[in-house]
C-alpha cells in the first residue's frame, strides 16, 4: 500500500511548525527575565506548548491528515489527546532543564535527549491512534533514524531558544526549525509499512475524522499561535517601556 499526500496540507503543516517554533523561542525570552518562579514557570509553560503543542503536534496531526493511506481511517480521541500532551510536557521540561543555570553542552545533550524521546514518543503515538483496517508494522532502521533527528532538532531548539534575541534570527531559526520538524515526521511516516486488513477495528466510528479537518487544525492553531504571539510582543513591549 502507497501514501499519497495532500500538498496544500503538507505545505500547511510546515507553516504551523515555523509559527510555532517562532512563537515559542518569542515566549523563551521571557523565562530568564521571569522575576519570581511562578512567572518562570508561566513562561516555561507557554514556550513549551507553543513548540509541543503548535510547532510539533499540529504540525504532526495536520501532517498526518494530509496522508491518504487508501483506505479508511479515522484517529483515536484519547490516543491523539495524550500524544498532544506528551509534546507540551516533553518541550517544557527540555526548557526548564536548560533554562535552570548557565546553559552547559552536557545538560543541553541531556535535556535535548529527553526532549527529543518525548516528540518521538508524541509521533509514533500519534500513528498508533490510527484506527483502520489495514495491519501496520515498521521499519526500525528508519524509526531509529527518526527519534535521531528529532533529538538532534530537539537540542537544536533548546539551544536557539537562549542564544537568539534579533526577529531576524528568530524568524530564520523558526524557518530552520520547521525543516527539521517535518523532516522528522515524514522520515517517521516512511517507516511505516502497511498491508491490507480485512475488519475495521473497535471504535472507529467513534474516531475522529473530516474532509476538512486539517484545514480546520490549521487555522485554529495558527488563531491561537498569532493570538498569543501577539499578547507576549505586546507585554515586552510594555515592560521596555518601563524601563526607560
Amino acid at each position: 500500500m502507497h501514501q499519497h499526500y495532500n500538498l496544500m496540507l503538507v505545505v500547511l503543516s510546515y507553516v504551523v511548525s515555523v509559527l510555532g517554533s517562532f512563537t515559542a523561542l518569542q515566549f523563551a525570552l521571557g523565562i530568564p527575565r521571569a522575576r519570581t518562579q511562578t512567572q518562570r514557570w508561566l513562561a516555561v509553560l507557554a514556550a513549551g506548548t507553543a513548540m509541543g503543542g503548535g510547532a510539533i503536534w499540529a504540525m504532526h496531526f495536520i501532517a498526518m491528515l494530509a496522508c491518504n493511506l487508501g483506505v479508511q481511517v479515522t484517529y483515536d480521541v484519547v490516543l491523539t489527546g495524550i500524544s498532544a500532551v506528551l509534546a507540551v510536557v516533553a518541550c517544557s521540561i527540555g526548557l526548564a532543564m536548560v533554562s535552570s543555570g548557565a546553559l552547559r553542552w552536557p545538560n543541553l545533550v541531556f535535556a535535548g535527549m529527553l526532549m527529543g524521546l518525548g516528540v518521538a514518543g508524541m509521533h509514533y503515538l500519534g500513528m498508533a491512534a490510527m484506527l483502520t483496517s489495514a495491519q501496520v508494522s515498521y521499519d526500525g532502521s528508519r524509526v531509529a533514524l527518526s527519534v535521531g533527528i528529532a533529538i538532534v532538532a530537539s537540542m537544536a531548539a533548546l539551544w536557539l531558544a537562549f542564544n537568539l534575541r534579533g526577529k531576524l534570527q528568530m524568524l530564520g531559526s523558526a524557518v530552520v526549525m520547521g525543516v527539521a520538524v517535518c523532516g522528522m515526521h515524514y522520515t517517521g511516516m516512511s517507516a511505516m509499512q502497511m498491508s491490507q486488513g480485512d475488519l475495521l477495528p473497535a471504535g472507529f466510528a467513534q474516531g475522529i475524522s473530516g474532509d476538512h479537518l486539517g484545514a480546520v487544525v490549521f487555522g485554529v492553531v495558527v488563531a491561537l499561535l498569532v493570538l498569543a504571539l501577539g499578547l507576549s510582543i505586546v507585554r515586552q513591549q510594555r515592560r521596555a517601556a518601563l524601563t526607560i
